[in-house]
């Protein structure tokens, strides 16, 4: 499981130049679904990022970290009242940052390391505008991490940093959820670590997403996007041989906005391979055209993290997935998509999953893991939908 910092007060949209009106926030260190907090002491800092152009959002000066206070579970409402940046300007922007070291490193997620998650992740605010003529201060609704995918090489690269936007709502679709960012991170650290010899599952796993042929890839529960966004990434760096495929990204259409947006604002960064949002509900019968007439060369995987959490919607992700094999075959006669899940147990009664898939011709083994800090790991899954004779009995 993962550690995450975030604002139970966040900060304001906008603040008054005066000195005297203060910058409150409440912070706090728990899971993803804020029902755990952090009960190590670690001390949390505070640093400022100067926002040339709000428009862009991309900060262009970052300032130095200070120790703004130390986390302690009996302080986990408690109100904290942060120190401005200095030489402020009318009409300057800046977003907050909170982390757990005092480095540039502290205030990313580095989905490149093999120990991921052992600290807390940083997060940082939405532009705060200061003006000497504030209006009513409302509140921010949303907050921005930072992932590293790899630091600079020899060659003196930039470091590839991709930003996700998240709702501080309790939305399921528009936040980042430990299964998303422990996939990644996986994906990150297969792709750079050479290890596909080390079993033919992994070998096949770095055939079908990584290979320099097509590769036409399906997500299922995008959310942010964020696995979806890193398998861009990853696929745009490769040297492929014509037309790279395409990744169709798809949660429900409520999703769809926040899920555009996090592919604009990192599009730098997806220059062969940008992913495409589109709207699946599984509990609709059939698969959309809009979602078929992309792949008339069929599928080579289909990607989920976080979609167990409602068991309740098992029968229809199995449909889900038995369609889009038969969909893929139907263009490839003897080829079916491979399957790859990101997974954590939050109810014992998931498990369940696995049996329904098998009934339906649907094999998974477990192929990884990441830990994180501890507690409930991050599985990593990988299979192949076999045949899809039994959809009627998933339904």
């Amino acid at each position: 499981m993962f550690y995450y910092i975030s604002f139970l007060r966040p900060p304001p949209a906008q603040a008054s130049l005066a000195q005297t009106e203060q910058i409150l926030i409440t912070p706090q260190i728990s899971n993803d679904l804020r029902t755990e907090y952090l009960e190590d002491v670690v001390d949390i800092y505070h640093s400022w990022a100067f926002v040339p152009n709000p428009r862009s959002q991309t900060a262009s000066v970052i300032t130095r970290p200070a120790k703004l206070t130390s986390w302690r579970t009996a302080h986990a409402y408690k109100e904290i009242s942060v120190p401005r940046p200095q030489n402020l300007r009318d009409g300057q922007s800046w977003r907050l940052i909170l982390s757990v070291g005092t480095t540039r490193k502290d205030q990313v997620v580095l989905l490149c390391n093999d120990n991921i998650g052992h600290a807390p992740f940083p997060v940082m605010s939405m532009p705060i505008l200061f003006t000497s003529r504030p209006r009513k201060a409302a509140k921010q609704e949303e907050i921005v991490r930072s992932y590293l995918l790899r630091a600079p090489a020899q060659d003196a690269s930039p470091p590839e940093v991709f930003d996700i936007c998240e709702q501080t709502s309790f939305d399921l679709d528009k936040k980042v959820w430990d299964s998303g960012i422990g996939l990644s991170s996986w994906l990150v650290r297969l792709y750079f670590g050479g290890q596909v010899d080390t079993s033919p599952a992994l070998s096949r796993v770095w055939q079908v997403l990584f290979s320099r042929d097509r590769r036409d890839i399906i997500e299922l529960g995008a959310g942010t996007g964020i696995v979806a966004i890193t398998l861009g990434i990853l696929r745009s760096k490769l040297d492929t041989y014509g037309q790279p495929g395409r990744i169709v990204t798809t949660d429900l259409s409520s999703a769809l906005p926040l899920l555009q947006r996090n592919i604009s604002s990192n599009s730098s960064l997806l220059s062969k391979v940008s992913p495409e949002p589109a709207a699946l509900d599984w509990e609709v019968q059939g698969l959309p055209d809009a979602i078929m007439s992309n792949f008339d060369a069929g599928l080579d995987a289909i990607v989920m993290a976080d979609v167990t959490y409602n068991t309740t919607s098992f029968p229809a992700l199995i449909n889900t997935l038995s369609r889009l094999a038969e969909f893929s075959k139907s263009k490839r006669a003897d080829r079916y998509p491979s399957i790859l899940l990101g997974y954590k147990e939050r109810d014992v009664a998931e498990r369940t999953l696995w049996n329904m898939a098998k009934e339906a011709d649907i094999n998974l083994e477990q192929v990884g893991v990441v830990s994180g800090a501890g507690g409930t790991a991050i599985e990593i899954w990988i299979g192949n939908a076999i045949g899809s004779a039994n959809i009627s009995q998933a339904e």
